[in-house]
């Protein structure tokens, strides 16, 4: 039972790793879809006030 926790632990701590590896480039995906999503907003702004 020990070994097969170890193993566990193990598969965890290497997701947290691969997770918080791929976090600066998530983040950066996500701020520029925000963006995105902001000029949108001021586009059908502009096509509603003409």
């Amino acid at each position: 039972m020990g070994f097969l926790s170890f193993i566990v632990l193990c598969v965890i701590a290497f997701l947290l790793w691969r997770i918080s590896d791929q976090m600066p480039d998530v983040l950066f995906r996500l701020s520029e879809v925000q963006k995105d999503i902001a000029e949108m907003r001021r586009q059908g702004e502009r096509a509603d006030d003409d």
